[in-house]
């Protein structure tokens, strides 16, 4: 079953595949989400509630994660291609709901640590998901589709810790079985709902083994110019913004001595933000301004917002750069969009592939990067005292990414299908996109 052209009963069922494609980005993020307050303390009980060894154990499973999504991303987007795109994304919520039940039932750290490879498998679907998209939605209005997807990001962002911690105070167990059935009663609602979105005429006619090799995935984008200077963009962008998962939290105890509770509520500060600009100003600012214009205003938000950061000396300043670079969220659909133009169906699942293993590289390599960069900072050996100094990082990489962009945009030059992108890559940058 795959969706028909523009009728009364077709639109009825694309919205429904649409709410059902948001639904199953915002049960991914939740998912894992509500396991952030307890898996360190789940993983302290298998160590003897040794500090030091538990915190190895999650660089390893964070590490592992990325890279196992790294490896999956761009085979799940040859899958879709060939196969379609909705049983790639029903075995995907499937495989997800199964690995929560692994890590529920866990007695082991190996059993953990094979719980976050499936992890790192299921989470690959995000790129199916937006090739979902780019299939059953009109190239004018993509962006605001993605925007919706970046509003289910803030959800689970803002909803996922909050519920972890409460179901965490009963057991510690109890978010793990609370994610495997958000995830398996998904499965059910999308084998009901979610129609195919590639006909079998428009995939492709075998399956392109090299293309799921991720490094030769991300060859492939070389034979688009347009996207591979919007691809670097995306890449610098996401290893920016692992400077949160990364440092925060003991940035904001050494600068501003926040505890827990202070955190927590910044953090939903952040994804109220985010799912406001997403859900509500993202499709408009886009039609108002054209995607280019769109990517490089929040680019520059971003900018504002990470020096108000870096220069910030009080909780009170740092506050203030929140809502400001929470419209760094604008650059994140307006660049799917403009990449989207520039490929045709056949190929949407492997490029959407491809950039989501750029995101997990930012995955691997963001983490290591600013945990080293903020301990050199405050050590004693130091040569300039900057606990900030990972924030005034991504300041100095987010203007970098317009190097990529020409100057026109909308009346302005163009590539071959008139996105305002110029076949040029000299681009240094890429960011935190799905």
């Amino acid at each position: 079953m795959s969706l028909p052209a523009d009728s009364a009963p077709a639109t009825g069922r694309r919205r429904a595949a649409l709410i059902f494609i948001f639904i199953t980005v915002l049960i991914d993020v939740l998912s894992f989400g509500v396991i952030i307050p307890v898996l360190p303390d789940l993983v302290r009980q298998f160590t003897g509630g040794d500090y030091a060894v538990a915190a190895g154990w999650i660089g390893w499973f964070g590490f592992l994660f990325a890279a196992i999504q790294f490896v999956c991303s761009p085979l799940q987007g040859t899958l879709s291609d060939r196969y379609g795109r909705r049983p790639v994304i029903l075995l995907s919520c499937l495989g997800l709901g199964l690995d929560f039940i692994l890590m529920a039932v866990a007695h082991s750290l190996p059993m953990l640590l094979l719980a976050r490879v499936i992890s790192g498998v299921c989470s690959a679907s995000f790129s199916t998901a937006n090739a979902y998209i780019a299939d059953v939605t009109p190239a004018d209005k993509r962006a605001g589709a993605f925007g919706m997807l970046g509003a289910a990001f803030g959800i689970g962002f803002v909803a996922g810790p909050l519920i972890g911690g409460w179901l965490g105070s009963i057991g510690l167990r109890w978010p793990f079985w609370f994610a495997a059935g958000l995830a398996l009663v998904n499965v059910l609602y999308g084998w009901f709902v979610l129609p195919e979105s590639l006909p079998a005429e428009r995939r492709t006619p075998r399956l392109d083994w090299p293309h799921a090799n991720p490094l030769a995935a991300l060859k492939l984008l070389r034979r688009y110019p347009q996207v591979f200077g919007l691809a670097w963009v995306v890449f610098l962008a996401n290893l920016a913004h692992y400077v949160y998962p990364s440092i925060f939290v003991l940035f904001a105890g050494y600068q501003y001595h926040w505890g827990p509770r202070e955190v927590s509520w910044v953090l939903a500060g952040v994804g109220v933000c985010s799912i406001i600009v997403n859900a509500l100003l993202v499709g408009r600012l886009v039609r108002w301004l054209g995607e280019r214009r769109a990517l490089l205003l929040g680019l520059g938000c971003g900018v504002v917002g990470f020096v108000i950061y870096g220069l910030a000396d009080s909780g009170t300043a740092f506050l203030i750069g929140v809502p400001i670079s929470a419209f760094w969220a604008i650059a994140a659909p307006a660049a799917q969009a403009l990449i989207t133009r520039e490929v045709g169906a056949d190929a949407q699942g492997r490029v959407q592939g491809a950039l989501t293993s750029l995101v997990s590289l930012a995955g691997i390599a963001g983490p290591l990067l600013f945990a080293n960069v903020f301990a050199w900072f405050i050590g004693t050996g130091a040569p300039l005292h900057l606990p900030a100094h990972p924030g005034c990082w991504r300041v100095f990489c987010l203007p970098q990414l317009g190097h990529g962009l020409a100057p026109g945009g909308a009346g302005g030059r163009h590539g071959p299908r008139g996105t305002g992108v110029m076949p040029t890559y000299s681009a240094c940058a890429r960011a935190r996109f799905i």
